[in-house]
C-alpha cells in the first residue's frame, strides 16, 4: 500500500478548513489532492482528533500483525494434518 505524502494531523487539519466554511474545492486546489482523496479522507478521518487518528492507526497496524500471525498459525495446523493423515 502507497504510503500517504500527509500525515494524520495534516489530513484533520485539511478537513477541519472545510469544515470552517471553506469551498471543498478551494481547500483542494490549495493542498493539491483530489476531491475524490478529500471525501475519501473525510469518511475515514471525519469526527477524529489527532490523537484518535494515531489510536486508529496503532490499532489497524496491530489488527494487521495479528491476522498474519492467525494465518501462519492455520497454515501450520493445516500442514501438520496432512502429515498426520498420510499413511507412512
Amino acid at each position: 500500500m502507497r504510503r500517504s505524502r500527509f500525515s494524520e494531523e495534516q489530513i484533520i487539519g485539511i478537513l477541519k478548513e472545510q469544515e470552517a466554511g471553506q469551498k471543498t474545492a478551494d481547500v483542494c486546489r490549495r493542498h493539491g489532492i483530489s476531491e475524490v482523496t478529500f471525501y475519501t479522507w473525510k469518511a475515514r478521518y471525519g469526527g477524529l482528533e489527532v490523537s484518535e487518528a494515531r489510536r486508529l492507526k496503532a490499532l489497524e497496524d496491530e489488527n494487521a500483525h495479528l491476522k498474519k500471525l492467525l494465518a501462519e498459525a492455520m497454515l501450520d495446523n493445516a500442514i501438520l494434518k496432512d502429515v498426520a493423515a498420510k499413511k507412512w
